[in-house]
């Protein structure tokens, strides 16, 4: 049954569950904007700005839970590669520019759903199941910094979530506080000079070379495609449409959505931003079962944006990674539990596991593997 049909949910709500489901995709959040700012010196009001309009405005339209996330390649090239390819933080501002004319164009002309609709079953269920283990993969790995710590707070985490009423999220995070507290007892002081900072962003496209525009274009925007269409575009469909039926979308709407979203993010100065199906995955295991969820976090971050901007950094730094790790490991599992069962045949079988194996890697290389190796089989020219 899925998750509309159990709350039988028609418009949004905003009580304590949805505000626990809200926080169900920190894990990649808080990392990604932390480096963000630390690493590129990125504007943090721009970047939560953008983050939080997105949320409320995909909350109050979709009215599921439907996650709004930093593109992790982008992220990961740009921070990663900040200092050895000379990539700026106007770079990233011009691949969020690219990125967002691209989906733009694919969801108005339709080309987005007719590729999407080229993709068969199998391979689907593969991206599905792979995104999963690469979540939870991923909440190991941060789980490692602390591990008695994480292993601790996984096994009450699993506790807490086996009661429903019961805010395991909201609890999760006053327990992640109090520990970064105590691990960092500075921290404590730090707050105490936070101060009210009240500002907007500025108009960035103002600011662009065509240099900005071609090294964002070409080093990070291109290289995103791929694991967006794969992840953010067609998994995300179908993860919406089999939890909220009553709710259902198209891969057109996912499309057009991205590209209005990172037009705005990088306008002010935002960072690049996609719709992850592992996002959703986060929000509904700890509680969200409607927009609201989205649309409060979306006004929590336009609040700190607007508010707080000079002193984002120290907020994002009172989350331990072992908590992070947690969050992560947790949207992982309802991920991949939610892929569904693979066909009767031995070769419907091997495409979701090996589609599900390069998915770690890479989710667009896994589709266009999928796509293969189904079409291979139908001609008869794969044999297992």
């Amino acid at each position: 049954m899925s998750a509309d049909q159990n709350t039988g949910a028609g418009a949004n709500r905003y009580g304590l569950s949805e505000l626990g489901g809200a926080f169900g995709d920190i894990g990649t959040l808080v990392p990604f904007v932390t480096a963000y700012i630390a690493v590129l010196k990125m504007d943090a009001t721009a970047i939560l700005l953008g983050l939080g309009v997105a949320l409320t405005v995909v909350g109050l339209l979709y009215r599921t839970p439907f996650p709004v996330q930093p593109m992790k390649a982008i992220g990961a090239i740009a921070i990663g590669q900040a200092t050895t390819a000379g990539l700026t933080a106007s770079a990233v501002i011009g691949a969020g520019l690219v990125t967002g004319v691209i989906w733009l164009v694919l969801g108005v002309t339709g080309m987005a759903t007719r590729v999407a609709r080229w993709v068969p079953p199998p391979a689907l269920i593969g991206v599905i199941l792979g995104l999963g283990f690469s979540f939870m993969l991923e909440g190991i790995r941060m789980m490692a910094t602390s591990p008695w710590v994480a292993g601790t707070l996984l096994a009450i985490t699993l506790v807490m979530l086996s009661r429903p009423r019961f805010p395991a999220m909201l609890m999760l995070l006053v327990i992640g506080i109090t520990v970064a507290l105590f691990e960092q007892p500075g921290l404590a002081t730090e707050f105490g000079y936070t101060r009210v900072s009240a500002k907007l962003p500025s108009f960035a496209w103002s600011e662009l070379t065509w240099n900005d525009i071609w090294v964002g274009a070409f080093l990070l925007a291109l290289p995103q495609l791929p694991l967006t269409f794969g992840n953010a575009l067609i998994a995300i469909t179908e993860q919406n449409n089999r939890l909220f039926p009553k709710h259902s979308i198209t891969e057109g709407r996912v499309s057009i959505s991205t590209g209005v979203m990172n037009l705005w993010s990088s306008a002010i100065g935002g960072i690049p931003l996609c719709h992850g199906a592992g996002g959703m995955a986060g929000h509904v295991r700890f509680g969200a079962t409607t927009g609201g969820a989205s649309v409060m976090l979306g006004v929590l971050l336009i609040f700190l944006a607007l508010l707080f901007g000079d002193s984002i950094g120290l907020l994002l730094r009172v989350l331990p990674q072992s908590i992070l790790g947690i969050i992560l490991f947790m949207a992982g599992t309802e991920l991949a539990v939610s892929s569904r069962a693979p066909g009767p045949d031995k070769v419907d079988r091997f495409i979701i596991l090996a589609t599900a194996a390069i998915t770690v890697s890479n989710a667009g290389i896994a589709v266009v593997f999928g796509f293969i190796s189904y079409h291979a089989w139908k001609r008869g020219w794969l044999k297992l």
